[in-house]
């Protein structure tokens, strides 16, 4: 059917609640909100689906999340009993209808014979990745849009270890969604028996789960209660796990409090997503205030953790994602090396739009480091494999986008556990006489600089990712010898897993497949060009090393000259 079809058959349905046809009668003369409504249908991918809440086939609705929980219903239904038994358990965060939509799915479950595990409050990503392990369900749900805009809200689906559906499970449940063709057919059983709330113990067992990965119990009994720390969970699901776990741990935690308050429209900041600074200004505001040392900020769904520190000159700076990693890899292969609790087989993971940086520290330790996709599924895949198969120990992975693991009790970036690090960081490096700022400083001294900067460039409209798409395929046959000043020593295509030098020598690249182009540079440094899984953004991502921090600005300057010249010239 057309889009106008779609429209006008979901406007005549009986089915269809008033205040859905009130919203849709409203746009009857906006042909181009029609179309983005009904001219497509929300894309369920490998991270779940993610959209603008509101009716419609495009949309985040109770009819997409039900259609979407029905396939993966029947997926289960496919499965032998007793992983059937197991149930599926659901967590939500502190955006709009997100309550509503958990509960939707719970019943669509409960209505197929399939138990549904619902948490009573909002509780954020890690915790539900852990839930799905200490309750062995054989899935798990995440109503959340992570740090999107408060306009979308999303769907996650996670696997029986912890991480986000593998590609080949998730195919299957695409195929089943796809089979139910009537969006208001799918029903539920809200009544039932088989919707049981989560245990409390799940909350307590986490907590003493992140308290075992402590590295630095001296330093923070001397030094937690005398450090200033303030912390906004900016209207998320972070709130009573960070406190929880800074509380435990020892830390003076002073809380942002008007951003406490679980608000579905987030109106305090502008987007809650604390990869930007303007983000944390409330907490660096009051940090200022009360003569506080650092600010932490997590986003919704607490998966993420943005971190803002005091420079030399007493200013607070938000350190990017890539500059928390490396601090954080340094700092735990530090701490396990003084130790002697570092394995022989220790092992990394960090998504290859992240710093190259830490290849050098990793060297410098003799730990083996490993690159995937983006997306922390592809670290989690790693932490299952090496379970199996013994090669490797996991101790470490990080995405720039803020997201942290330490541990394998959840498989997806945790914002908890990255606190109770960063907290204690701070304490060991204040024990020892020195400052976070200072130690950066020092690792850019010991290893070279490195300047990691994104840029965003914006789509909209029903065909956004599909032009995005074909910017990135147009990159893959495209010409380019440099970039600024730096020669290009290879171009790899992740879609095609070639890799190919400047002599057009081609060799195979041993990850999984994804639509991206990435420039390795002359001098270790690169550029990346990928559409963003979640929103409609291409995403540049550029890692440039230099002398120092003036020099890597000026080259900086000159490749995004070059980069927007190529991306002109295949649009």
């Amino acid at each position: 059917m057309s889009y106008r079809e779609n429209y006008q058959s979901w406007l005549n349905d009986a089915r269809l609640p008033e205040a859905c046809r009130e919203e849709l009668l409203a746009i009857k003369d906006d042909e181009k909100a029609i179309e983005y409504r009904f001219g497509g249908e929300l894309e369920f991918g490998t991270a779940g689906m993610r959209g603008i809440i509101g009716c419609g086939m495009n949309m985040m609705n109770v009819f997409t999340v039900m259609r979407a929980t029905q396939g993966l219903s029947m997926y289960i239904k496919t499965l032998p009993e007793a992983d059937q038994a197991r149930g599926v358990v659901i967590s939500y965060d502190t955006r709009r209808n997100s309550r509503l939509f958990a509960e939707k799915a719970a019943a669509v479950l409960a209505k197929n014979g399939i138990k549904a595990y619902l948490f009573d409050d909002v509780h954020p990503v890690p915790m539900l990745s852990y839930a799905v392990r200490y309750l062995k369900t054989i899935a798990g749900i995440m109503i959340t849009a992570s740090h999107n805009p408060k306009e979308y809200n999303g769907y996650k689906v996670y696997g029986e270890d912890g991480a986000q559906m593998s590609p080949e499970a998730t195919a299957i449940v695409v195929k089943y969604i796809e089979e139910i063709k009537d969006y208001l057919s799918v029903t539920g059983d809200d009544k039932s028996p088989l919707i049981q709330s989560v245990p409390k113990e799940v909350d307590e067992t986490y907590i003493q789960e992140l308290s075992k990965l402590t590295l630095s119990k001296e330093a923070v009994e001397k030094c937690g209660k005398d450090l200033k720390l303030v912390y906004t969970p900016v209207h998320g699901s972070g709130y009573v796990p960070v406190m929880t776990i800074l509380k435990k741990l020892g830390i003076n935690v002073t809380v942002v409090e008007e951003q406490t308050v679980k608000d579905t429209e987030f109106s305090t900041v502008k987007v809650p997503n604390p990869e930007f600074k303007e983000t944390l200004s409330m907490g660096i505001d009051l940090a200022n205030k009360i003569k506080a040392d650092v600010v932490f900020g997590t986003d919704p769904d607490s998966d993420r953790l943005g971190v803002a520190v005091k420079d030399d000159k007493g200013e607070f700076i938000a350190l990017s994602g890539n500059q928390v990693g490396i601090l954080l890899l340094d700092y735990i292969l530090t701490r396990l090396k003084e130790e002697n609790a570092l394995p022989k087989n220790a092992a990394v993971v960090k998504s290859f739009v992240s710093t190259g940086m830490a290849k050098a520290i990793c060297d410098d330790f003799g730990v083996a480091l490993f690159e995937t996709p983006v997306g922390f599924k592809f670290i989690g895949e790693k932490i299952k494999q090496w379970e199996q198969d013994g090669s490797h120990t996991y101790v470490f992975g990080f995405e720039e986008s803020c997201g942290y693991l330490r541990g394998t009790h959840a498989r997806d970036k945790d914002a908890v556990v990255a606190s109770m690090l960063c907290a204690e960081m701070i304490c060991y490096y204040t024990y020892i006489g020195k400052t976070v700022w200072g130690r950066l400083q020092e690792i850019y001294e010991k290893y070279g600089f490195v300047l990691d900067k994104n840029i965003s460039i914006q789509y909209s409209g029903l065909n956004a990712m599909k032009e995005m798409n074909a910017v990135v395929d147009a990159l893959k046959t495209a010409k380019v010898a440099k970039f600024g000043s730096l020669e290009v020593e290879a171009v790899r295509d992740y879609s095609s897993s070639v890799r190919r030098d400047k002599e057009g020598k081609e060799s195979h690249i041993d990850i999984p497949k994804c639509n991206c182009v990435y420039y390795e540079l002359a001098g270790g440094s690169f550029v990346c060009v990928r559409p963003s899984g979640t929103e409609p953004k291409l995403k540049i991502y550029y890692s440039i090393r230099a002398k120092d921090e003036a020099a890597a600005e000026a080259e900086l300057e000159n490749c995004k000259t070059s980069v927007e010249a190529l991306l002109a010239s295949v649009k």
